[in-house]
């Protein structure tokens, strides 16, 4: 026979004891989160990183190839220097890029031939680094 202590003691957890498994796994959530943040946070910005510099050297390329800039960022797909424009991962969205138009030459004055000298992100949150990422 059987009695009623034993039955007591293996029925399961009592809830002190839920209550505090669920607080160390609360205290760990707590700590993992941040860093799991901040970690996201900077995979986007390798992402924008890589985005920005592959379509800097398909500007210069393109320059390099037709002696004038792209009109566009179409144009560089459309000529079949980029596969297609990325997505700006900061908008997420491939509208958003900023383009920067060529700069007056040194010698006579005239602005070089073409519309997209650089781009930039159209984002206007601030980087790990604490420099804007339409700077970048």
């Amino acid at each position: 026979m059987i009695s009623y202590s034993k039955l007591r003691f293996e029925r399961g957890f009592t809830l002190i004891e839920l209550m505090i498994v669920l607080s160390i796994i609360g205290i760990l959530a707590s700590i993992a989160a941040p860093s799991y943040r901040e970690h996201t946070i900077r995979a986007r910005e390798t992402v924008l990183m890589e985005d920005l510099y592959q379509m800097r050297q398909a500007i210069d390329a393109y320059f390099a190839d037709k002696m004038k800039y792209p009109e566009s960022l179409d144009d560089m797909v459309v000529n079949k220097y980029l596969r297609a424009i990325p997505r700006d991962p900061m908008t997420r969205s491939a509208d958003t890029w900023q383009v920067v138009p060529p700069e007056p030459l040194p010698d006579s004055g005239d602005l070089a031939d073409g519309g997209v000298f650089d781009v930039h992100s159209g984002s206007d949150l601030i980087g790990l680094n604490g420099i804007p990422y339409r700077e970048w």
